[in-house]
């Protein structure tokens, strides 16, 4: 496929992994000020050429940023307050109120104390003519967001299908929506807000000639706006129920399945509108990010479907999806997009064929890689420079935890493979392993830098649901010890920016 761009624009470089949540802030979870663009300073320091995130979507029940209330907007609790204090919207006094410097992200507090502070400051902006601009040029998702939450407020965040009729049927909704206008007007300033900010990080990365990789989960909450504003593009029954939904069939390491209780979409409806939908959703996610990575890619060849109210993912059935149609609609609509495909999990054979056609950077986990003699995971192995290589990710064992509890045969193969440097740790010959590799990004979770274990950073553990997305660094990671270990690695491996 000659539309795809099958490179980065840069070959041979180095990145880090860090939630925009887990950045320090003294208001009890990270954000778009001051921490952000040290943070950006630092990367540039140590020679890091790009900077991942997580979803940057606003999290509603679980803490999930990937099961969101929307796939198009921007979390609220990642407005500054520092810099709305600056703009005359907050007071000092009201800072004070926010401080929170609890070691993980309590979302409960969060909830009651963030939405306190924006409703004041909302209540003191006046709107200009960027404000005005902003609102008339994103109304197409806009709109449908601020009259989705302000009817989540109304109906006291109760799930959607819930609503009484009127309001359920979002048509009708839509034709009635001059009663909630002013709770409408304060989630619009919210997205102003947020993309505002984000757009100051964005640019001052590019002043550092550092990209943002993003990352966009293939499925949607069932509770968003998304399903809510347009139902018909998912398999639900007349209740706006899902007749089925998406998951993991059983394997060694969960013998019940992943039951993840999204909605499934209506692909043949999709391909029938010439992918309007996913078209619309890119378009948002490269409004914000460089390069995307695309979460569950295999899912675009095959995916996994449980019967809608089953209590595991024991029983399903694997259905097969259009992923080859829509990423060529994709590549004529953004001939210059840059996509990361995260290929792991059940590799089955058209979803190698869909990730060659695609010509997407796949990933390569190095904590997969010594599980078998000539696993597809090992440097030694790989067959293009088109991939990235990952230490860890967010969803596994910080790489501390994960290489003191290798045992057996794995244990060996980790030895024999990955060369021993007397001078640093195990961790740290991990990443130099990867960095070593022909890959043309390497990405290290920033928790693997830090060499913390799962007790002190342990991100997210799937297939449970409480104690995730908490982790909060250490205000004073920024060391000269640090900074020394993070360029002699990448100017050992020649990966340097």
């Amino acid at each position: 496929m000659e539309n795809f761009t099958k490179n980065f624009g840069f070959k041979h470089k180095a990145g880090v992994l860090m939630p925009v949540s887990s950045l320090p802030n003294k208001y009890g979870i990270g954000s778009f000020g001051k921490a952000a663009h040290d943070f950006i300073d630092f990367l540039d320091a140590t020679g890091q050429k790009c900077w991942q995130v997580l979803p940057l979507n606003p999290t509603s029940y679980g803490d999930s940023p990937y099961q969101s209330p929307s796939s198009v907007a921007g979390n609220p609790y990642f407005i500054d307050l520092d810099i709305l204090c600056e703009k005359k919207l907050l007071t000092k006094a009201e800072l004070a109120e926010q401080k929170n410097n609890s070691k993980k992200i309590d979302y409960g507090w969060l909830f009651g104390a963030r939405y306190k502070a924006l409703r004041t400051a909302f209540s003191r902006f006046t709107p200009d003519a960027e404000y005005k601009k902003f609102v008339k040029k994103n109304a197409a998702w806009l709109e449908k967001y601020a009259l989705f939450m302000a009817l989540k407020v109304h109906y006291n965040y109760c799930q959607w299908t819930l609503w009484s009729e009127e309001h359920r049927d979002y048509a009708k909704a839509m034709a009635n929506k001059s009663e909630f206008e002013g709770e409408m007007a304060f989630w619009r300033w919210i997205q102003y807000e947020f993309a505002t900010e984000w757009q100051a990080i964005v640019d001052h990365a590019h002043e550092k000639k550092i990209m943002i990789i993003g990352d966009m989960p293939i499925y949607v909450a069932h509770d968003s706006m998304d399903v809510w504003a347009a139902p018909e593009q998912f398999l639900l029954d007349e209740n706006y129920n899902p007749t089925v939904v998406a998951g993991c069939p059983p394997d060694g390491f969960s013998p019940d399945g992943q039951l993840w209780g999204n909605p499934i979409y209506n692909w043949e409806l999709m391909e029938e509108q010439g992918f309007s939908w996913w078209i619309d959703r890119v378009g948002a996610a490269f409004k914000l990010y460089d390069i995307l990575r695309i979460d569950h890619f295999r899912g675009f060849a095959g995916y996994f479907t449980i019967k809608y109210g089953a209590p595991n993912a024991r029983e399903g059935v694997w259905n097969s999806a259009p992923g080859i149609a829509l990423f060529r609609t994709i590549a004529k609509t953004y001939p210059k997009a840059k996509i990361i495909a995260e290929d792991l999990g059940f590799i089955t054979e058209d979803v190698r064929e869909l990730l060659s056609d695609s010509g997407f950077p796949g990933m390569k986990m190095l904590h997969f890689a010594f599980y078998d003699d000539d696993s597809e995971y090992l440097p030694r192995t790989y067959e293009t420079k088109n991939c990235v290589a990952y230490v860890s990710s967010h969803d596994s064992d910080c790489t501390y935890t994960w290489q003191k509890d290798l045992s057996g045969a794995a244990k060996i193969r980790f030895n024999r493979e990955c060369p021993r440097n007397k001078e640093q740790s195990r961790t740290c010959d991990l990443i130099e392993f990867a960095f070593n590799s022909i890959a043309n990004l390497a990405v290290v979770p920033m928790q693997d830098y830090l060499e913390l274990s799962n007790a002190e950073g342990r991100m997210n553990t799937p297939s449970t649901a409480e104690g995730n997305w908490g982790w909060r660094i250490n205000p004073k990671y920024d060391t000269e010890k640090l900074r020394a270990k993070m360029i002699g690695l990448a100017k050992r491996t020649k990966r340097s920016k």
